[in-house]
């Protein structure tokens, strides 16, 4: 059964490289998401423990393992009769992360903005300028890391300990649905331009204000994402 990964990349099979010694299963994960963002590994493509032991140069049980976790947080699917595939999102679970994720942000958000010391703000700079030097790496895994990194940090500062929990699950369907987006449309200034609106926005402190520019960031943005899907399929 085929992977659905090309088979000639040097050094690595489909953009996949062999997994170091330390923190194997992580290993593994971090390359099937790489995988998933560079698009060598596509939404639907069944991933199986023999191909992937052989690719990565590891064992079936940290194959296992791996494939097991990533199934946990969503970013794979289990299939009665069919195995592990990686997730597809239609246009209303677009929808659904998107809604979801704005609610959650803008609670992080409200716990930022509730220390008076500014410690928590700090975070979001920090963060804020971690992203700011690799935002147009000519890499699109670079570019992707740097985004989901950001984002982290954003519910990371705020310190709600729930919020930190629930992102597992949440990074994984963000980095299906952030795939899909740099495959139809990638945009580095585009990205760079909002998210740097969202700190602007965050450094004043008005929440009307800074709920509509992670509005802009989040629903507009899937809204687009599902303008173009829809497009194609009538295309197609």
């Amino acid at each position: 059964m085929s992977i659905g990964i090309p088979l000639s990349t040097p050094g690595g099979v489909g953009g996949l490289s062999p997994v170091a010694s330390i923190s194997r299963r992580d290993a593994v994960m971090n390359e099937i998401r790489r995988g998933i963002v560079s698009g060598s590994i596509r939404p639907g493509d069944k991933l199986t423990e023999v191909k992937l032991a052989t690719m990565l140069s590891v064992s079936r049980p940290t194959i296992r393992e791996a494939l097991t976790q990533l199934a946990q947080e969503g970013l794979l699917v289990q299939e009665p009769y069919r195995g592990l595939r990686v997730a597809t999102l239609d246009t209303g679970a677009i929808m659904d992360i998107a809604r979801t994720r704005m609610a959650l942000d803008m609670l992080a958000v409200t716990s930022i903005l509730d220390d008076t010391t500014g410690r928590r703000m700090k975070h979001v700079e920090a963060s804020w300028e971690a992203y700011d030097k690799v935002a147009f790496d000519p890499d699109p895994v670079v570019q992707h890391e740097a985004h989901i990194a950001f984002h982290r940090s954003l519910w990371a500062a705020s310190e709600n300990s729930l919020l930190l929990r629930l992102w597992p699950a949440t990074e994984a369907h963000l980095t299906i649905v952030l795939a899909q987006d740099q495959a139809k449309r990638a945009d580095p200034v585009r990205a760079h331009e909002v998210h740097e609106q969202l700190v602007k926005t965050l450094r004043t402190g008005e929440i009307k204000a800074i709920e509509a520019a992670f509005a802009t960031h989040t629903i507009d943005s899937a809204l687009g994402l599902i303008a173009l899907l829809q497009s194609e399929e009538r295309q197609g």
